[in-house]
């Protein structure tokens, strides 16, 4: 199984995470028929997760190359698919979870924050990640003066910027480039094989109550996070990361 960005990154996945101001329901027959009744659509989601803090989660295996998952938090219930074959087959299990959180979770418009979509990208490279962000990503930018000082190294270089996408500014986009180098790292010259993460995250605000289904309010958000991701993230951000880590291999 390929993903849809595979040229350009590890890993790929789709994620939705709904936000409610109110706790959520967390006892034992709600959960239950909650997970069984995305069971009859998903049979491979067998794999029950309780966590210390409470959460509660179902997945399926993760030793696959593509996988889904579910979790129930105090005032969150999100949900991923790790390496769809295509964004419409990643967005079948976030509308349908929508779409059954209302009746087995009681969830109600009145007590929405937001609702997100995110796309992860995933960049495996054992080295200094925020070295590499910096030569790829912001070559030219100010920001990135102090490292014309003789013999500094980057440690902590992680660009992240919010935009609104409609006047109201409850429509949101965040880029977020997340690496996982620390200090000790690029002391020692001992690197992890961790991943670069490059998260593209929309974000609806939920104070206007928007009259259509919170299934097809996810959907557009999720063609519009695509048609981001095709226009600037790929172009712009994948692929100088993915150049810059083929480089040093």
């Amino acid at each position: 199984m390929y993903n849809p960005y595979s040229a350009f990154c590890d890993d790929f996945y789709v994620n939705m995470r709904l936000s409610t101001q109110l706790n959520l329901p967390h006892n034992r027959e709600t959960v239950l028929h909650l997970f069984e009744r995305l069971q009859k659509e998903y049979p491979t989601l067998t794999r029950f997760r309780k966590h210390d803090n409470g959460d509660v989660g179902v997945e399926e295996n993760r030793d696959g190359e593509g996988y889904r998952w579910v979790t129930l938090e105090s005032r969150r219930i999100l949900s991923g698919h790790v390496n769809p074959a295509s964004i419409p087959e990643s967005l079948k299990i976030h509308t349908q979870l929508l779409e059954l959180v209302p009746y087995y979770l009681g969830i109600s418009p009145l007590e929405i924050e937001h609702l997100d979509v995110l796309f992860g990208f995933d960049l495996s490279f054992r080295g200094n990640h925020d070295e590499v962000v910096a030569e790829s990503i912001l070559p030219q930018s100010p920001l990135a003066c102090l490292l014309e000082e003789p013999g500094v190294k980057a440690v902590d270089i992680q660009p992240s910027i919010t935009v609104a996408l409609t006047d109201d500014c409850r429509l949101q986009a965040r880029m977020d480039v997340v690496t996982r180098t620390n200090s000790y790292q690029v002391r020692t010259g001992d690197y992890c094989n961790d991943v670069i993460s490059v998260y593209l995250i929309l974000r609806r605000y939920w104070g206007d109550r928007p009259k259509e289904p919170i299934g097809q309010v996810f959907t557009e958000m999720a063609e519009r996070a695509e048609s981001l991701a095709t226009a600037y993230v790929v172009p712009r951000v994948l692929r100088p990361i993915s150049s810059a880590i083929a480089s040093r291999s």
